[in-house]
Order: structure tokens, then sequence, then C-alpha cells
């Protein structure tokens, strides 16, 4: 299978299998303890069906919108991911610069494997910085500083990764960072011989954002004990409160899944929130961002940009929660599989394919503009 045979997120996710060894396929691909969450967040589309209108003259159509201050091409961004340099050496370099050529927002984890700077540099487009609230608060303000100075436009706070999730297929390869594979993940390893001499062949992998605090060497610490003993389970929205004023400018917690706590990020000067279970790799058995976005919008929408992501794999995925009022919609794994397959070529062709399928969609939908969009053209089972 070649990148041009790939025509949806499910022949990416073929190619990249084939190119990745098993224990980093898993990690993209697993979620939490038996999955439910990971599989619902795209099945929770398929209860809700679109209703087109016709005959509306829909010769051009402007799929641009604006959230949290920032001018979006089209409504989907690159969530930020971590580690991305492990699936293919271009890492977020390929995502910033395919964000920057369509003109859509893209995110550098904490965990990210490029610096905030260089990516910055890549990309013309709006950069959100994902953190953690750590139990030193002179690197969290460390880190807000490092981004301000960076021309980082939106903060975004992750708020349910207080503790790690139960990912179990992680357990059976014995994957963690630095690397300490069992002799199954080894054996996987083995098999894909291409991947190695990509990866010991470029630069060494790190964490910038963190260099002084995780060691990819195993010196200073693992990631896993990063969760454990750097994050602040502690953290409260008074905590959260304080960094919002701190920053003063356009601050995003993801991670929100209910309406009462939808109000407090109002309440503390919040600009977005993120409804998002975190790809399903946290809590299982926890609704997905989509089945409780109608609810938050309907609590929030009027006073704060709702974002959602998890689960989205297709243009009318977009379509069907813009309509319930989300702003914009979060990728995560329908990138990181064509950039493990193909790297930024990869990358370019997974956000054309979805500006394709948007754009169709809205055609078929009767809408020029996004704002179009509504609940008068849904109905659901």
């Amino acid at each position: 299978m070649r990148l041009q045979n790939c025509h949806n997120f499910h022949d990416f996710r073929r190619l990249a299998k084939r190119r990745l060894p098993g224990p980093i396929f898993n990690y993209i691909d697993g979620a939490a303890d038996d999955e439910v969450t990971y599989r619902r967040n795209t099945t929770s589309f398929e209860s809700c069906d679109l209703l087109p209108s016709v005959l509306r003259g829909v010769s051009t159509v402007d799929m641009s919108v604006t959230v949290m201050g920032q001018k979006l091409a089209m409504p989907v961004y690159c969530s930020p991911t971590a580690l991305q340099r492990l699936f293919h050496h271009q890492g977020e370099r390929a995502v910033a610069a395919a964000a920057g050529k369509y003109g859509t927002m893209f995110g550098v984890s904490s965990l990210g494997t490029v610096s905030l700077e260089e990516a910055r540099k890549i990309s013309k487009g709006p950069q959100v910085y994902q953190f953690y609230f750590h139990k030193d608060r002179g690197l969290n303000r460390e880190m807000m500083a490092r981004a301000k100075q960076a021309g980082v436009e939106v903060m975004m706070l992750t708020v349910d990764s207080i503790t790690g999730g139960n990912r179990e297929r992680d357990k059976r390869t014995g994957f963690a960072i630095p690397f300490k594979l069992n002799l199954a993940g080894m054996a996987q390893f083995a098999m894909k011989p291409a991947w190695a001499i990509n990866y010991f062949t470029h630069e060494s992998f790190k964490l910038p954002q963190l260099d002084s605090h995780v060691d990819m060497g195993g010196g200073t610490m693992s990631i896993s004990r990063y969760f454990t003993d750097m994050l602040d389970p502690s953290m409260t929205w008074d905590d959260v409160a304080e960094m919002v004023k701190h920053w003063g400018g356009q601050f995003c917690l993801k991670g929100i899944m209910t309406a009462e706590d939808a109000r407090r990020a109002v309440d503390i000067g919040c600009t977005g929130i993120v409804l998002s279970n975190h790809g399903g790799r946290q809590l299982d058995g926890s609704r997905s961002g989509f089945d409780q976005l109608a609810e938050i919008v309907d609590a929030v929408g009027d006073k704060i940009d709702v974002i959602m992501d998890g689960g989205v794999q297709r243009g009318t995925h977009v379509l069907k929660a813009l309509s319930l009022g989300a702003k914009a919609v979060g990728v995560g794994r329908y990138y990181l599989f064509p950039l493990a397959a193909a790297g930024q070529a990869g990358v370019e062709r997974a956000l054309e394919q979805m500006k394709v399928e948007i754009e169709r969609g809205m055609k078929l939908m009767g809408c020029t503009t996004v704002d179009q969009l509504s609940r008068a053209n849904l109905r659901f089972r």
C-alpha cells in the first residue's frame, strides 16, 4: 500500500501499522481499559443524521472559522500530541508545516519532541501550547513565559490527566519512554528494521519543553514518572484561575466534560474549552465529547468558544459537531497515522482530504458558510 492509495482514516492507519514497530503503533492506537470510550468516540456520530437542504446556490463555500480569536481557514485543527518524532523523524515539524499550508491551528505538547520556538518558525498559523500543571509553580510560570516569548497564541491546559490512564496495550509490550521493552516488544521492533534505521540515523530524540526534567536516556526521569512525580493532583479551580490571570490572553481548558465545569471555566476567565476524553486514553466508560456537546453549548456557548475532539475521522463528523454548536474540531490520530506513514506528505494528504470532505459536505447540505449549519439540519435517532 502506498500513500496515494490512502483515501480515508483507515487506509492511513493500515499504512502506519505496516511501517511502525508494534509497541509504537499500539501506543498511538491504544486507549484505556477495555477501550469502550475510544470506540464510542467515533460511533457517537452515527446516532445523528444530517438533513440536507437543496437548491441553495452553493458554487462557492467558505469554511473559515474564528476560534479563541484565531482565524482558521478550515474548522479542523491539529490537536497537540506527545512524542511525534517517535512516529516519524520529522515529527512536529511536519505537522506545523502542514497546518501552516492549510491555514489552520496546530498544537505543541509539553511532551513534544520539537521546541515551541522551532515550531513557531515553521508555521505562520496559530500555535497552541498544551501543558500540564506541575507541583512546581515556578516551572508552570516559566513554561508560560517561554510560550509567550515564542509567540504562542493560545495556552491549553490539560485537566483530565492528573494521573495516567490504564493503557494495557503498552503494558503488554513493555512500551515506555525511555524504552524498556519486554521480549515480545523487542521482537516486534526487530521485524521493522526500516523504522529503526530511520530513528537512529536522525538527531537524538528529546523533549525540548522538559529537557531539564525528563531525560530520554533514562537519567532524570521516565515519562510515566513525570506523570506520577511532577504533576500536581491537588490542582484546583483557584490554581487555574491564577494561571489564566497570569497568562492574560487566550486560555483554554482541555478535558472539560460537564456543563458545571464549563461554567466554572467561564467564571475564571477562560476563552475556550475542549470537550475531550483524551482520545479514550484516560477514564474508560466516560462519555464522548460529541455526546456532551449540545448540553455544554446550551450552557455556555454564548460566553466561551466550545471545541471538541475525539473520534473525528470524516468531514461529516465535523459538520455534525459544527451543527451542534462547536466552533472547531480537534483531530489527533487522524493526522498521527499519516505522519507515521509518510511524514509531512502524509499529514498534508490527510488535511487535504478533510478539507475536500468538509467542502463537499457543506455543498450537499446547502450551506455556503459554517454559520449556516445548525441543529435544524440534524436529527437524532
